[in-house]
């Protein structure tokens, strides 16, 4: 077979084919990257509003679209410090801000600078060293540590283990790893990258376009220097990540396809071995190498073993030399110290058998099935392995609404315990802020600023009906208004704070108007509960709302999602009485336990869809309906026991708990505490309800 005349073209094909079914393909990379591209935005927006001087990237190979499930690859996220002004210039020094400038002399490793501190108030040096971050060198220069923005990092990551530049947060099951890398920006591109931008190979490939674009985007430094460098805690390494993922997303999807080839292959046979050895960014590296060497005709789909046969090849030189240069800083050698004297002669080896095998090595490759799917395709056997597209939307859209739901947190937990007043003043600068950036951004921000603007809505109305329900006991005009323009977030979690607030002032009618609603709207089918608290293992997600996610963007989360309800110590009197002991769930030595990220634990949160079921118990007990009322009791309890992806599974036993306190059934109440304590041992409103039971029984 692997001899057959028209061998490599068919076989291209069939791997091309493969690669497609599992989500290598121009939709999907497009999801891909419009997903990470409207979480950057997210971050970004979110930090402004916060009054923060700081952009979010997300940079690699999940805002590529250059990764599969199976290569499980990290999230490279960048956090950029506004406040300081990197220069390469003297002309480009600002008065008022904090002002560096980028040395790169015979003294520092290529690819590489050092930062002299400048004054603020004219452009000339300091000598004096300020802090234990700067060091003052035997020419008198006050140069910046690169252990100072590494510091920072690790404090944006609350620890983590360093890689590099990086802080991680790693190791925990169910989760993607997290590289957090902090940096600078400099505005211009870097000195040591000007020749790239008048140098052109056979391919044509950067265009003159593609290269003015990068040349815009300037360069970061981040802190880490060269191995082995004399300078390694002084240098900082120059990042041209923006221009590199400009040239990723110019690539045509055979290229893209190449380089995931090239991944699974490390993943499969170099890592195992060499963990260190051998990175995705010189493999990356090389193709940026091979394309702009190659005419464009040689990368088609029939031609794509071929292609990956050529990156091996130079990767194979690369290795030999020890040499794999920066595609825009040739000077900056990445393999510098990662390939040892011991794994050299191994490593060529295994490269050498990849080459010579013409592609029949891939049938090796575990990593997404490629190596079982790629030999049915060959074979022509008429069984399908299960396409993966479905699956990868329904986790992009996942991603975007936990997204929004970290953000909006992170806004509003600024007011957790504050006053209405300031409460309301906060909230309402969010709004301002929000529709001033709406008004000056494009494209990607302004759809950002859409799907943030409906929280700070609800919850500013939410907050102004809580201090209404204090005073007046009533529902005002003006609260109803700013939950209004909130009703669209998603498809329960908004319209449940509604019918709260109304169950609260007792108006029993319209709460139940607003509950079937909801439960008219809730497609079990589909609807998936969305829950960033705290980390939890997320089980599958149903085919409906995949199905749904694979048509659709970030707009099918407003009816395909229901986030948790919360509601913070200022919006106490909206919530149902049963729910507010949740704000009271912590004893003194509980607080001990609380992760840095347990904000939420001060306030009453709830899955929408127990509260939905809990609401309607409660409403209907009001108004004496007594088989709808077992009906929603039976639907809490099934709710409880059989949805996978509740976030806070204890607190609906909590609520279930004093539902069969209602019922008169105190032995099912203490078991639903118990079990609810089993679930989250610390920080539990279940042993506040435990004691009052017993105390009440005895």
């Amino acid at each position: 077979m692997f001899q057959q005349p028209g061998y490599i073209e068919n076989a291209s094909l069939r791997l091309s084919d493969v690669l497609t079914d599992i989500g290598v393909d121009e939709r999907i990379v497009l999801k891909r990257r419009r997903t990470w591209l409207l979480m950057e935005s997210m971050g970004t927006i979110s930090t402004q509003l916060q009054d923060a001087n700081g952009s979010e990237y997300y940079l690699g190979s999940q805002s590529e679209g250059s990764t599969t499930p199976g290569l499980k690859s990290d999230i490279d996220q960048l956090l950029c410090y506004n406040g300081y002004n990197v220069i390469q210039g003297w002309a480009d020094w600002e008065p008022g801000l904090r002002n560096y400038l980028m040395i790169q002399d015979v003294t520092v490793s290529p690819g590489y600078c050092l930062l002299q501190y400048l004054r603020h108030d004219a452009p000339i040096p300091y000598n004096e060293v300020p802090n234990q971050y700067h060091y003052g060198d035997r020419t008198g220069r006050i140069l910046l540590k690169n252990t100072f923005i590494s510091a920072v990092a690790a404090d944006a990551v609350g620890g983590g283990v360093r890689h590099g530049p990086a802080y991680a947060e790693q190791g925990q099951p169910g989760f993607i790893d997290i590289d957090i890398v902090g940096a600078l920006h400099c505005k211009t591109w870097p000195l040591q990258a000007r020749q790239w931008l008048d140098q052109q190979g056979v391919g044509q490939w950067p265009s003159d376009h593609m290269k003015r674009y990068c040349s815009s985007t300037g360069c970061f430094v981040v802190g880490v220097g060269s191995k082995g460098s004399e300078n390694e805690e002084l240098e900082w390494r120059i990042s041209t990540s923006l221009a590199e993922r400009c040239l990723m997303f110019n690539l045509d999807i055979t290229q893209i396809r190449c380089y995931v080839l090239m991944k699974m292959i490390l993943k499969t046979f170099i890592k195992p071995r060499f963990e260190d050895s051998i990175s995705s960014f010189m493999c990356k590296t090389v193709l940026f190498h091979c394309i702009a060497n190659t005419h464009s005709n040689f990368w088609r789909e029939n031609n794509l073993l071929v292609c990956l046969s050529l990156c091996l090849f130079v990767l194979y030189n690369c290795v030999l030399s020890e040499n794999c240069p920066h595609f825009m800083m040739p000077g900056n050698n990445l393999m510098r110290g990662h390939i040892s004297h011991a794994s050299k002669p191994y490593i060529l080896q295994i490269l050498r058998y990849i080459i010579n095998s013409k592609g029949r090595v891939l049938l090796e490759i575990q990593c997404d099935d490629l190596g079982a799917r790629f030999h049915q395709k060959l074979i022509n056997l008429l069984f399908e392995f299960f396409k993966t597209s479905d699956t990868i939307s329904g986790r992009l859209l996942m991603s975007t609404a936990q997204f929004i739901d970290q953000n909006i947190q992170d806004c509003v937990t600024k007011i957790t315990h504050s006053s209405y007043e300031e409460s309301i003043q906060t909230l309402l600068k969010y709004i301002f802020k929000l529709a001033i950036i709406y008004d000056q951004c494009k494209e990607l921000d302004k759809t950002t600023c859409i799907l943030l603007a409906p929280w700070f809505f609800l919850k500013l109305g939410s907050v102004v009906e809580a201090y209404n329900i204090q005073q007046y006991n009533a529902v005002s005009a003006d609260a109803l208004t700013w939950i209004a323009l909130g009703l669209s977030t998603d498809v329960a979690s908004s319209k449940l704070k509604l019918a709260s607030m109304l169950y609260c002032i007792g108006d029993t009618q319209r709460t139940e108007i607003v509950l079937r609603d909801i439960e008219a709207n809730y497609d079990l089918n589909i609807v998936e509960p969305v829950c960033n608290c705290h980390r939890y293992i997320c089980q599958p997600l149903r085919r409906g709302f995949n199905t749904i996610c694979d048509n659709h963007n970030e707009e099918a989360i407003h009816y395909t999602t229901a986030f948790c309800v919360k509601f913070l110590p200022c919006e106490i009197n909206c919530a149902s009485h049963e729910l507010r002991h949740e704000m009271f769930r912590s004893t003194q030595e509980d607080l001990a336990f609380r992760g840095r990220y347990d904000h939420w634990m001060d306030w009453a949160v709830v899955d929408s869809l127990p509260y939905l079921y809990f609401l309607q118990y409660k409403t209907y007990s009001t108004t004496g309906r007594h088989e709808d009322k077992q009906y929603a009791l039976s639907n809490l309890i099934r709710t409880i026991d059989k949805e996978p992806n509740l976030g806070h599974r204890e607190t609906a036993l909590n609520l279930l708990g004093q539902c069969m306190e209602q019922e008169d059934r105190a032995r099912d109440a203490l078991q639903c505490y118990l079990i609810s304590l089993n679930l989250r041992e610390r920080n539990n409103a279940a042993k506040l309800h435990i004691c009052r039971l017993l105390s009440n029984l005895v």
